[in-house]
């Protein structure tokens, strides 16, 4: 993967699996998830159009959110943490973290790196733990 926003890997596990112990991972780090977009279903009810599964999971870890809101009210315009299962035309399982660090850099105060910086590293923790 080599983007500036985000960070993941190809997993070896199905593509039910991989959202299973995602959502495992992300529970044992103190997040829970928000949302959970299946785009996928979405083109195909919205647009008639077939494409590989690709879900978009919102996560969120309330503690770290109410020090990041407490600092900067309106950071709830870049929250959740959104991390993307999807499968690609090999039939491989991605799993990909938005960069909280690249994203809530966009607030440009010092005092939200902190936050950033710990759910990096529980982010970090989960794609090692896959």
């Amino acid at each position: 993967m080599n983007i500036t926003y985000g960070f993941g890997k190809v997993v070896g596990l199905p593509f039910d699996q991989a959202i299973e112990r995602v959502t495992q991972l992300l529970r044992n780090e103190g997040f829970g998830v928000l949302t959970d977009i299946d785009v996928a279903a979405t083109f195909k009810k919205k647009l008639g159009k077939d494409i590989s599964p690709y879900r978009i999971l919102g996560a969120c870890n309330p503690t770290l959110a109410d020090r990041a809101i407490a600092l900067e009210p309106s950071i709830g315009l870049l929250l959740p943490c959104n991390v993307l299962v999807r499968q690609d035309e090999k039939q491989q399982v991605h799993v990909e973290f938005m960069d909280p660090i690249a994203v809530l850099a966009l607030v440009q105060r010092a005092d939200v790196e902190p936050v950033a910086r710990e759910v990096r590293a529980r982010l970090e923790r989960i794609l090692e733990a896959l």
